[in-house]
């Protein structure tokens, strides 16, 4: 969102000098705005055709008569919310392991249906590896550790990795 912010500079003539007060009211695009952006919210300001004063606003320097306006923009500076980096979970194929064990591991931590499961059973068994899903770090070192836990209880020495995606 954009907040405009238009000022009407009072001018006022002092001793040779001219010092001037702003008279502002904040646009939001809809209407006048209750307030400034929150405090403690990052803001930008842009100014058009001035020099900033001490109060943080850009003010037009071109007129120095008792009317002139400047505007000011100012926009909310908003970050970016960065993505979770992504891992893989792997099985890996051993001699020992019966495959009926590791249909029933894919679909009780994995959440795969009798058909995946033991499509990616047969993956492991021929190519050595398969992969049973793509998960942030949290969630896949859980299920590694889930499906290492419940092959050492049953006396398997199934293997599940996970490595960055």
């Amino acid at each position: 969102m954009q907040w405009h912010i238009r000022c009407r500079w009072e001018a006022k003539r002092s001793s040779g000098s001219v010092s001037r007060a702003p008279l502002s009211r904040i646009e939001n695009g809809h209407g006048v705005a209750s307030g400034p952006p929150r405090l403690g919210s990052t803001v930008g300001l842009i100014g058009v055709g001035g020099k900033t004063d001490r109060t943080g606003m850009s003010r037009d320097n071109s007129h120095e008569n008792d009317g002139d306006t400047g505007t000011v923009i100012v926009t909310k500076a908003r970050s970016k919310t960065k993505r979770p980096n992504m891992y893989r979970v792997l099985l890996l194929n051993d001699d020992y392991t019966p495959i009926g064990f590791v249909v029933h591991v894919l679909e009780r931590f994995f959440q795969k249906n009798q058909e995946d499961a033991t499509r990616i059973m047969l993956h492991v068994h021929h190519h050595g590896v398969g992969e049973c899903g793509v998960f942030t770090y949290e969630v896949a070192e859980t299920k590694v550790t889930q499906v290492m836990d419940f092959a050492r209880k049953h006396q398997h020495p199934l293997q599940c990795v996970m490595e960055k995606k």
